[in-house]
């Protein structure tokens, strides 16, 4: 008798799953979009561009399974799962999607479902969907919410109690609150920093090592050379051809410019 050619093809049309993908880059949507495809019994419901649209998205479809970005600025991955808890909104299963490893390792320890290392690898996307069957099929015994609260406790538990930014200025090393950063910008691998009261570079090397150490709910890529602090943006300034630029609350009242890629986050993030 001639075996299944895999366990997944075996076993991925006894359970369909329905799926929500967020992510705030249209290209990783695209692509996880692209692969689901090609699973016939995962059926996209919809889409989400940030934190707030996940649990939205939820609540409106409970999907089975939700692709969730954990790096997103505003309301982060993690934080959608604490805001559908602290709501009492019943968790799907979850599948983190991220460049940066230390976040999947975090997730995967307290196995909290899968996660998905960008850019996305097919045989990957199949495996955290055979992995999200089975934790369908063992939900009553060993409940997903439990697993997705001790993560959520976790990370808060890991979250560094030095909110400090260390800065080089002038032969001194400074520590500057990250409340008083109002942006850092990088400019031929040299990443330079504006506080309220100092100037100064960084220690990092780029400003994806810059912001794991920044409170995601603060600081936002509004540019691939920028970082800004939310709460530091003094004025939104309409450019030309329907950009925008950003002037900061820095001595110098600095004006960053918001890429095209940024320009619906800045949106969403204000209401314009």
């Amino acid at each position: 008798m001639r075996q299944p050619t895999s366990i997944l093809n075996s076993e991925k049309m006894s359970v369909p799953l329905s799926a929500v993908i967020v992510d705030d880059e249209q290209l990783a949507r695209d692509e996880l979009s692209y692969l689901l495809k090609s699973v016939d019994d995962v059926h996209v419901l919809a889409q989400g561009r940030n934190g707030l649209e996940a649990v939205n998205l939820i609540k409106e479809h409970s999907p089975d399974l939700v692709f969730l970005d954990v790096q997103m600025p505003g309301l982060d991955g993690f934080g959608v799962l604490k805001k559908l808890m602290d709501k009492k909104v019943a968790v799907p299963q979850i599948v983190f999607a991220t460049a940066f490893d230390q976040y999947a390792v975090k997730a995967f320890e307290v196995n909290a479902i899968d996660y998905l290392l960008k850019p996305f690898d097919k045989k990957r996307v199949l495996q955290a969907i055979e992995k999200a069957r089975k934790r369908m099929r063992a939900a009553a015994e060993n409940p997903a919410s439990d697993q997705l609260d001790t993560l959520v406790r976790m990370l808060e538990a890991q979250k560094p109690q030095n909110s400090k930014v260390l800065l080089r200025s002038a032969g001194r090393l400074l520590l500057v609150d990250q409340k008083d950063v109002c942006f850092a910008s990088i400019d031929d691998g040299t990443i330079s920093i504006s506080a309220t009261q100092h100037e100064g570079q960084s220690n990092c090397r780029t400003l994806e090592q810059l912001l794991e150490d920044l409170d995601p709910n603060m600081f936002w890529r509004a540019h691939r050379s920028f970082v800004v602090n939310i709460n530091r943006i003094k004025e939104v300034v309409p450019w030309f051809k329907s950009s925008y630029q950003l002037r900061m609350d820095d001595r110098k009242q600095t004006e960053i410019p918001v890429s095209r890629a940024q320009t619906k986050r800045l949106r969403e993030l204000f209401g314009l």
